[in-house]
């Protein structure tokens, strides 16, 4: 394991941040437009959503990079510009975290599916090395591969951004199949865990997807194949869509409560995707500061 991800556990359960793209939103971002080039239109109000879940309490912060691949970026015409987005959502985070939390450059899927010829194979991997170099360039201390559906993707990913040397955190989105147990594409956690320890990962993990007491099972089975904590950032539960948006139910309170219970089942990294927000954060932060497990 990277000495980087063992200095973390030191103190676990680490916490990590939750939502951007609904707190992007929420500071003038229109819904459907691609969240990535603010890091160079509006930086200012990027670095605000970041330095709200630092100080909510998050040791690893992400980068506004989900989708800033030169694939996804492309149908923006933005494929040009990919390493210099990368590079500023790296910068913008790391002045909003400081010497208060690691930054975590995050890497999304492309929208292309490699297990069913929708990319080919080295273009794929050229696209993940690129940004996970200049993400390393902005000044990342590690990289979450996150909200994969195909593993193959994922392992696409992992291997690119091994080969820069910092930690590697790899996710699968589960929510399908008998309880909910297996990525749409029918990957269980296990070959999840097999798959992308063997390609680099130091953790692997589960996020999106499914709220916080659905992801137990998927996070007791990743930590049990992996043999190591694992990372969990559940949804604030599932939302409903009313006039074209999602809204999400649970509170900063239930979303915490049922946080905290993950840890027991090998959880080592605790977060929050879709509906999240800062005060989540910092109400689970309370919680595992208290001991209120």
């Amino acid at each position: 394991m990277h000495p980087v991800i063992e200095a973390l556990l030191h103190t676990a359960p680490v916490l990590t941040d939750g939502a951007w793209g609904t707190q992007m939103q929420q500071r003038g971002l229109p819904i459907g437009a691609p969240p990535d080039p603010w890091n160079l239109d509006w930086p200012d109000r990027v670095q605000e959503v970041a330095a709200a879940y630092v100080a909510a309490g998050a040791q690893i912060i992400l980068t506004n990079t989900f989708g800033a691949s030169s694939v996804l970026l492309d149908r923006h015409a933005l494929a040009d510009r990919a390493v210099e987005i990368n590079r500023a959502g790296a910068a913008i985070s790391r002045a909003a975290a400081g010497n208060r939390a690691k930054v975590f450059g995050s890497i999304g899927p492309t929208g292309k599916l490699p297990s069913v010829g929708d990319i080919d194979a080295d273009l794929l991997y050229a696209a993940f090395s690129q940004q996970a170099a200049a993400l390393a360039e902005g000044g990342v201390d590690g990289f979450v591969i996150e909200t994969m559906c195909d593993l193959a993707e994922a392992v696409a990913a992992v291997r690119a951004a091994h080969r820069i040397g910092l930690p590697i955190v790899a996710c699968l989105t589960y929510g399908a199949g008998q309880a909910g147990a297996r990525t749409v594409m029918g990957t269980t956690p296990e070959q999840a865990a097999t798959a992308l320890h063997e390609a680099g990962a130091d953790i692997v993990g589960a996020n999106c997807g499914q709220g916080p007491a659905d992801m137990a099972m998927v996070i007791e089975r990743l930590h049990a194949a992996s043999g190591r904590p694992v990372w969990a950032k559940a949804n604030a539960g599932l939302p409903r869509i009313v006039d074209g948006v999602a809204v999400y139910d649970v509170t900063p309170e239930t979303f915490a409560a049922a946080m905290a219970q993950l840890p027991a089942v090998g959880a080592g990294f605790l977060g929050g995707c879709c509906g999240t927000a800062p005060e989540f954060i910092q109400r689970l932060a309370e919680r595992i500061v208290k001991g209120e497990h």
